[in-house]
C-alpha cells in the first residue's frame, strides 16, 4: 500500500483510506456488526492505515464500532473522527443543528475518546463549518486539545478557502476533507491551491460519487428514507439520466 503524508504535518497515512460511516449509518437495513469488525480488520491486513468517523454517525455507533475494530492495532493506525454537530440529548439519530463553542468542543472529545478506545484522537475534523461561532475560536478549543495531549491533529471539512486560511493561522491544518470526484469536481477552484499554498493535506471523501461512478445506479434506483442519497439533489432519477453520459466516458 502507498503511503502519503497530509501536507507538511507529518502525519503518514496510507493512500487508501477507508470510511466507515455507512457500517453503521445512512441505510436500512444495516450491515451485521461482526462482518463490519471483520471488514476493517481485513482492511488493516491489506495494508490500510486510515480510517474515518464521526460522532454524529449513528450517533456514536460508528466510533464505538471502529473502536472496538482497531483496539488490537493501537498505535498501528490513523482513526480520524469530527465534531460540530448539537446531537439530541437522548441519542435518536439525527442532529438539532450546528455547534462548535469551544466548551462543546472539549466536551465532545472526551466521548470520541472513550468510544474509541484511544489516549488521544489522531486527526479531529470539524464536521461542518458552524456560521455562529468563529472559526478562531475552534481552532484555539483543537489547540488547546493538541496541547493536553487529546488531539494529534486538527482538520476541516467542508471549508471554503478563506475559513481554512483564518484556522491555520490560529492552529495549523493537517488535512482539508471535501466530497471531489470526476462529478464533483469544485474544490479544484479555490480549495485544492488553497491547501497546496499552505501545505495541507486534501482528503477527497466519494471519490466514486457515492456509488454513482461504479456503474451500479441508474434512474430506477431507489432509495430508503435513510439513505443518505434520497435527499441528495444529483440521486434524483432525472438527474441521474442527465449524468449516465459519464459512466460511458
Amino acid at each position: 500500500m502507498v503511503k502519503r503524508k497530509l501536507g507538511k504535518s507529518g502525519l503518514e497515512v496510507s493512500g487508501i483510506g477507508l470510511g466507515c460511516m455507512r457500517m453503521s449509518f445512512g441505510q436500512n437495513p444495516l450491515p451485521d456488526r461482526e462482518e463490519m469488525i471483520a471488514l476493517i480488520r481485513k482492511a488493516v491486513e491489506l495494508g490500510v492505515t486510515f480510517f474515518d468517523t464521526a460522532e454524529v454517525y449513528g450517533p456514536y455507533t460508528n466510533e464505538e464500532l471502529v473502536g472496538e475494530a482497531l483496539e488490537p492495532f493501537k498505535g498501528e493506525v490513523v482513526i480520524a473522527t469530527k465534531f460540530g454537530f448539537d446531537l439530541y440529548p437522548d441519542g435518536r439519530p439525527g442532529w438539532r443543528g450546528l455547534n462548535s463553542r469551544p466548551e462543546h468542543i472539549k466536551k465532545a472529545v472526551e466521548g470520541s475518546l472513550r468510544r474509541l478506545k484511544v489516549d488521544a484522537i489522531d486527526l479531529y475534523y470539524q464536521h461542518r463549518v458552524d456560521p455562529n461561532v468563529p472559526i478562531e475560536d475552534v481552532a484555539g478549543a483543537v489547540k488547546d486539545l493538541i496541547q493536553e495531549g487529546k488531539v494529534r491533529y486538527f482538520g476541516l471539512s467542508e471549508a471554503s478557502a478563506e475559513t481554512i486560511r483564518r484556522a491555520h493561522a490560529v492552529c495549523p491544518v493537517a488535512a482539508v476533507q471535501s466530497e471531489y470526484s470526476l462529478w464533483w469536481r469544485k474544490p479544484e477552484e479555490e480549495v485544492l491551491p488553497t491547501c497546496e499554498e499552505l501545505g495541507i493535506g486534501f482528503v477527497p471523501y466519494s471519490p466514486l460519487g457515492k456509488g454513482f461512478l461504479t456503474g451500479t445506479i441508474d434512474e430506477k434506483t431507489q432509495f430508503d428514507s435513510t439513505d443518505i442519497r434520497s435527499s441528495i439533489p444529483r440521486f434524483q432519477p432525472e438527474a441521474i439520466r442527465a449524468n449516465l453520459v459519464l459512466l460511458i466516458l
